[in-house]
């Protein structure tokens, strides 16, 4: 009998796995690769992305994970916070300050400036209201965190606005995969206020690209892992649970002292039969939005003037974001080496425009948009690959903060991990997998002492009192 089973191969399981790693584990995968949605590819000193690009830093979960694993990471050198729109590319300067400097119509201009100055207040009462309180713990935190301006939507927060003005709000809001009509009004707030508050939240890149950090925790593993592992359910019984999975054309079954479902909510609900129904229906309830990206390959011999950005919003286009994975190079170099690597992201509907297009349709509406974007893209692209995530990012919309509750109660021996249990994405795949994995390692080892424990029957000690 295994002591955990792992089921999702993903950041959170694979966290778990590295937290359990002294355990009798098995991780099952549905998949052919581990990873997840995090998915990289080394290109040379380059690297392609597809998937999570940014990580937390020091005094952050993420922070002890890349420690514990050895893997580097720095802080993203170029700017977060350049924007491409209306024919004009700003890298530089405050963000409060683009109102001003892109072009638009005066009444864009004006309704900008006023929804800018409500989106500005609501940001301080957001850090008012959510920030760390002594005595806290994580848990409460991120309760308050949902329960923030979760009763509406962003758009119906925001008001009607013109076309210029809600199409600079959007890339911001729309970062989790959901619209403006979908995520919750504190949510939108909360991505400005990550946005804004640079080092405070997600600002760190790994080196090599973040499939190394996923990699090397498989290396760790072994033989522990199985891919291609279709897990149909997950049944607790008093002292085990069993996994009944299916791999290469066979059913299969495995018994383990403790699960961890380190899989999206929707799967989580349909394998975990048993589970209480108050919990099967809180994970039923949990929202995703679809999302697409691309990694372009990039040929270009000399300096090119974004390589000082890392993040382009870019409102009006076929993606909401132009990331410069090639800034991390520009950052640790002494002169400038030819190539670079552009990545795109579409989210929510411009995902759900893209979808039905074929690979080569999609590469030729970014590269077209790109072009325009950084002028001469489309001569230097020497390599573009797409990646289609329907079941993309958890949304927090109107309603949500009711759910954390049952989702964060504790469980028997089947323990929930994933990046749904909060609002910092990777950051909260890696939290959650760690609770998930101190829970099952304090059962496995109160259970190993109960069992090891000598009996005192006849002993004179015993007899005596």
């Amino acid at each position: 009998m295994k002591d955990a089973v792992i089921i999702g191969g993903g950041l959170a399981g694979l966290s778990a796995a590295w937290r359990l790693r002294h355990w009798d584990t098995l991780v099952l995968e549905s998949g052919d690769r581990i990873g997840g949605r995090i998915r990289s590819e080394k290109r040379g000193q380059y690297f392609l992305n597809w998937g999570g690009h940014v990580f937390g830093g020091p005094n952050t979960s993420t922070h002890e994970l890349l420690t514990e694993t050895g893997t580097r990471a720095i802080d993203v050198p170029g700017s977060l916070a350049g924007v491409s729109m209306n024919g004009k590319l700003l890298l530089k300067g405050p963000v409060q300050t683009y109102p001003f400097r892109i072009p638009m119509a005066l009444s864009d201009r004006v309704a900008m400036l006023k929804s800018g100055m409500k989106v500005s207040a609501d940001v301080f009462r957001y850090a008012k209201a959510t920030r760390r309180r002594p005595g806290e713990s994580g848990e409460q935190r991120q309760q308050r965190i949902y329960d923030f301006e979760n009763d509406r939507s962003f758009a119906d927060h925001l008001g009607d606005i013109p076309e210029d003005a809600e199409a600079l709000f959007r890339p911001t809001v729309t970062r989790s995969a959901g619209d403006p009509e979908q995520i919750s009004a504190g949510a939108g707030i909360g991505y400005f206020s990550l946005v804004w508050n640079i080092g405070q939240g997600l600002s760190r890149s790994i080196l090599g690209g973040p499939s190394t950090l996923t990699e090397t925790i498989a290396a760790s593993q072994h033989e522990r892992i199985e891919l291609g592992a279709q897990v149909q359910e997950v049944v607790q019984h008093k002292d085990h649970v069993v996994v009944r999975y299916r791999r290469d054309g066979e059913d299969r079954e495995v018994t383990a002292r403790t699960a961890i479902l380190a899989t999206p909510a929707t799967v989580s609900h349909r394998i975990g039969v048993d589970l209480p129904a108050d919990t099967r229906e809180a994970l039923a309830q949990v929202k995703y939005g679809s999302y697409v990206s691309a990694a372009f390959l990039t040929n270009e011999q000399g300096p090119q003037p974004w390589d000082g950005a890392y993040g382009i919003a870019t409102p009006k286009r076929s993606f909401n974001v132009a990331l410069n994975m090639g800034n991390i190079v520009r950052g640790t170099e002494s002169h400038r080496q030819p190539g670079g690597s552009i990545m795109t992201f579409s989210p929510a509907s411009l995902a759900e425009r893209l979808l039905p297009k074929t690979d080569e349709e999609i590469v030729d509406t970014y590269v077209s948009d790109l072009d325009q974007v950084l002028p001469g893209f489309a001569g230097i692209v020497e390599e573009a690959h797409v990646q289609r995530w329907e079941t993309g990012a958890p949304y927090c919309f109107p309603g949500r903060g009711k759910l954390q509750d049952v989702l964060m109660r504790p469980a028997d021996r089947v323990f929930l991990a994933g990046d749904y249990l909060g609002t910092l994405y990777t950051e909260t795949a890696i939290t959650s997998a760690f609770t998930a994995a101190q829970n099952a390692a304090s059962l496995l080892a109160t259970e190993r002492q109960t069992h090891a424990a000598p009996s005192t029957a006849g002993h004179p000690l015993t007899e005596a009192a």
